[in-house]
């Protein structure tokens, strides 16, 4: 069974940075599309970053040049540097997995994560 645990959330100030983790366990890592997504109250959860089967990335328009996706296959473990923090990037943040080939060019890649994790609170403050 897939299980995904984030962690590294917290609060912090605008301008500052977080790094979030998100542990897997169950299934071969690398074989995975891979992303984090998030949700802020009374909103939408919105895709953030991910890794395509390919192993390419794709990020949100409003977090492109401060958020890096990263992963470590060895370690199973996915990453999300997130930089330069807004009010606005305040939500819970989740990784997501899903087994089935995708391309980040598909334009229902964000659409076919079927694994998350439980979430972790990011909360910046102005």
């Amino acid at each position: 069974q897939v299980q995904l645990v984030e962690s590294g959330g917290g609060s912090v100030q605008a301008g500052g940075s977080l790094r979030l983790s998100c542990a897997a366990w169950g299934y071969t890592f690398s074989s995975y599309c891979l992303a984090w997504f998030r949700q802020a109250p009374g909103k939408e959860r919105e895709g953030v970053a991910g890794f395509d089967s390919a192993g390419s990335t794709t990020y949100a328009d409003s977090v492109k040049g401060r958020f890096t996706i990263s992963k470590d296959n060895a370690k199973n473990t996915l990453y999300l540097q997130m930089n330069s923090l807004k009010p606005d990037d305040t939500a819970i943040y989740y990784c997501a997995a899903v087994k089935s080939p995708s391309s980040i060019y598909d334009v229902s890649f964000w659409l076919r994560f079927g694994y998350w994790g439980q979430g972790t609170q990011v909360t910046v403050s102005s």
